[in-house]
């Protein structure tokens, strides 16, 4: 019978916890009033800023509900702010406020510092065969 740590996508899930773990742990060691997953959606609205809230929750691998409860924490620690859409009085618009952009700047270090550390002893060659396999597997479970 095949072990886990011999398992490619227990592997996955194991180093993707693991570094969000170690993540968090530098964040609030750094003081820092911010979740992955926040950091995450702040992203994702700077990227692109009428990106809807199911899209949203397909870019944080979260439910609505989850991202709904993320937002609303959000809002009220001034990351974001929301208005309602003029041309869809149903829908929602996402903003991110001054403080959401000056929180990204101040953990952009830290996020670059945890990758180094994370991505120690990894070559650049063995990266790029990383990614290469991931997104094979990401379009063969489309």
């Amino acid at each position: 019978m095949e072990k886990l740590n011999n398992i490619i996508f227990y592997n996955i899930d194991k180093a993707i916890r693991s570094y969000r773990m170690y993540a968090m742990k530098q964040i609030r060691k750094s003081g820092y009033k911010i979740t992955i997953d926040q950091w995450l959606i702040i992203k994702s609205i700077l990227e692109k800023p009428k990106i809807t809230q199911q899209e949203l929750a397909k870019n944080v691998f979260k439910d609505n509900a989850s991202v709904t409860r993320i937002i609303e924490l959000m809002v009220k620690s001034n990351y974001l702010s929301r208005a309602v859409d003029s041309k869809d009085r149903r829908k929602s618009v996402l903003t991110v406020t001054q403080e959401g952009k000056d929180i990204i700047k101040k953990v952009q270090s830290l996020v670059l510092d945890n990758r180094k550390v994370a991505l120690e002893g990894v070559s650049k060659e063995e990266l790029d065969t990383m990614n290469i396999a991931l997104q094979k597997i990401i379009t063969n479970c489309l």
